[in-house]
């Protein structure tokens, strides 16, 4: 089975090269066809093994987890030795892993790595797939006292949401996010989406500093259409040092994904949404809630009432997990989509 791959088997190897360079935990790896074939793992070391084929790598201890379990599996799949082999140039990549310096398992855990997420939805008449690499800490849920060291799910899924419907939500539009966390949202609008500016707000010093890193690992530095600062809800936005908030410039669009986890953050959120009314009467807000736990969502909901807020959700399925190409995503936990108004 040397030929060309066909689109199926490209649709296998985009899906696990998508998954690889997403750290996920469990990958699809490829079926036995595939993996004896000669020019499909030509293909997957070009991009994925390589030396500097990919920009920003995954982490050594990552890498050797998940061509060992490669090889090994190419090496079960294949029937005759005579007529299939086993790439010489992923063996020769396998042994410069082994030979290598790999972190134990509990120290990477703790460590910073590259996260790639492959935007499988603004490519469907591409060649490649448009991408978003960050820093996260994947392991680490709240250090400091913060959750935003890594994407989480109801991001990647109200990102695919922003791409279906980028031109008219996003495309010239001034967008503020709300707890961007590692800014996924914000430099999908900002690198992707043709917002005419980002601003990426976090009540972490911490993770705004991370943002800042997320800019410039998306080329985004050397433009002037998104920042990162520092938002703390239930603060006035105007008053201070500034004269006028956000420069002046207005606000189209409000986004946030995870923003109503915990109940005692829900009143000072509110309160933002309130301000960012009074200052913008014309703005949208729209945000990604994961219903982890249904009493917190309706007292959400409840304290919105309160506030006047008009909710509407929007239907947007998720895509089920088996079909995604990418980002990847757990669709087994409920993704809400609300647009909020003044009423």
């Amino acid at each position: 089975m040397d030929e060309n791959p066909s689109t199926t088997s490209n649709r296998v190897l985009d899906r696990f090269c998508h998954q690889y360079l997403q750290l996920q935990l469990k990958l699809d790896y490829p079926d036995g066809e595939y993996l004896r074939n000669s020019v499909f793992q030509k293909s997957i070391f070009s991009r994925l093994f390589q030396e500097e084929a990919i920009q920003h790598p995954p982490p050594k201890g990552y890498q050797f987890r998940v061509l060992k379990e490669f090889v090994k599996r190419i090496e079960e799949s294949i029937q005759n030795w005579d007529e299939e082999e086993l790439n010489d140039d992923l063996f020769e990549a396998l042994s410069l892993l082994i030979s290598s310096s790999i972190p134990s398992d509990l120290a990477s855990a703790q460590e910073e790595s590259y996260v790639t997420y492959s935007l499988s939805l603004l490519a469907e008449d591409a060649a490649k797939s448009p991408t978003i690499t960050l820093r996260e800490a994947r392991n680490v849920l709240a250090a400091s006292g913060t959750t935003g060291l890594r994407t989480w799910e109801a991001a990647l899924h109200f990102g695919n949401y922003l791409i279906k419907n980028a031109p008219n939500l996003v495309e010239g539009k001034s967008v503020l996010e709300l707890g961007a966390g590692t800014g996924y949202l914000s430099m999908l609008c900002a690198k992707h989406l043709k917002a005419s500016y980002v601003l990426a707000t976090d009540g972490s010093g911490e993770v705004v500093e991370g943002l800042q890193t997320s800019i410039y690992l998306n080329d985004l530095h050397t433009t002037s259409k998104i920042d990162g600062k520092e938002l703390k809800w239930g603060y006035p936005l105007m008053g201070g040092e500034e004269p006028e908030w956000n420069g002046g410039r207005k606000v189209d669009l409000v986004i946030g994904a995870d923003l109503t986890y915990y109940e005692t953050g829900i009143p000072p959120l509110l309160s933002t949404f309130d301000n960012v009314f009074e200052l913008y009467p014309n703005v949208r807000i729209i945000i990604a809630a994961t219903i982890r736990n249904e009493e917190t969502f309706r007292k959400f909901l409840d304290k919105c009432a309160v506030w006047e807020f008009l909710i509407d959700e929007i239907d947007f399925p998720m895509i089920e997990t088996g079909s995604q190409q990418g980002p990847f995503y757990e669709d087994h936990v409920p993704i809400k989509i609300l647009d909020i108004r003044k009423g």
